[in-house]
């Protein structure tokens, strides 16, 4: 009774607050939960005619077929392999440029800046593939002319040459995705008291010291948060950033090809949603054992930078 009677005041305090949630509360039900019953069809030889319920069971042939596959090593390695790089060279150079942006003292300049490092991170993929592909076209890409011309070396055919592909893909990824991650972590940094930053200089510190010693301590836990978020997602890929990026490009297929790019194609070419499916719920049950196990090691460190 002591423990109900407590909530009710704690809800009656916040009630208003709770209210605010509600439509997020809403539509994170909608969207993530109410379509979890379509996991089903991991399980099921789908056809169209008697729907979800009414089609065949099949067990596990559907993981069978995904596993069974010759490129089912290529996909997971490629894509587990490609997002370490991310989420390891992304974390240091939005770190970086985090702590540079702090250092602009001019307010208008320091806006331009994040103006500037924000703005690839809405731009659609579709136009960054072409963007990409205006530098590295051989007959006319800005990159081939600059190799020509100032080099004296042949233009690469970049769209034949595999090796290049892992170098140009985290390059993208990084001008991409690093604008905006820097911007989060400079909201964390502009939310530090200034006190602190008095002191250190009062005491001689040097300004690496001020953000080795007291910039990325106090950020810590924003940076663990959002590389669990990261890892959580290790084993999905940016559709767009190896499909398209690459221009589905066949000679490519083995050093571009992900779990999710590999489905897509699967189902283009059999159009068979089970498998799909099943590719979708392996991603999400490794997803949640990396999650569930990173965040053990973080809690272990430090319980309050866990997530959970």
């Amino acid at each position: 009774m002591r423990g109900s009677s407590h909530l009710r005041k704690r809800l009656k305090k916040y009630k208003w607050l709770l209210l605010m949630t509600l439509p997020g509360i809403v539509y994170l039900f909608i969207n993530n939960y109410v379509p979890m019953y379509g996991v089903i069809l991991a399980f099921k030889n789908y056809n169209y005619v008697d729907g979800i319920w009414g089609s065949a069971w099949a067990g596990f042939d559907n993981f069978k077929f995904l596993f069974n596959s010759q490129d089912a090593y290529i996909i997971t390695r490629n894509t587990f392999l490609y997002n370490f790089v991310f989420i390891v060279l992304n974390l240091v150079l939005a770190v970086l440029i985090a702590l540079l942006i702090n250092e602009i003292k001019d307010k208008a300049i320091s806006r331009f800046y994040q103006s500037t490092f924000l703005l690839p991170h809405i731009i659609s993929m579709v136009v960054v593939a072409y963007l990409v592909y205006s530098f590295l076209n051989v007959d006319s890409g800005l990159v081939n002319r600059l190799l020509v011309n100032w080099f004296g070396s042949e233009s690469v055919s970049w769209y034949g040459e595999p090796k290049y592909w892992p170098y140009i893909l985290v390059i993208v990824n990084a001008w991409k995705n690093v604008g905006y991650l820097s911007i989060i972590y400079f909201a964390s940094i502009i939310g530090i008291d200034k006190e602190y930053y008095e002191a250190a200089t009062i005491d001689g510190a040097t300004k690496w010291k001020q953000m080795t010693r007291i910039t990325i301590p106090l950020i810590l836990p924003v940076i663990t948060t959002m590389t669990l978020l990261a890892v959580s997602g290790i084993l999905r890929s940016d559709f767009g950033l190896f499909y398209q990026v690459p221009m589905n490009t066949g000679a490519l297929i083995p050093t571009t090809n992900t779990i999710d790019t590999f489905v897509y194609r699967a189902m283009i070419q059999s159009g068979d949603i089970g498998m799909s499916t099943a590719a979708g719920f392996y991603q999400s049950v490794v997803c949640l054992v990396l999650i569930l196990v990173a965040n053990t090691a973080v809690r272990r460190i430090n319980k309050r930078d866990a997530l959970f």
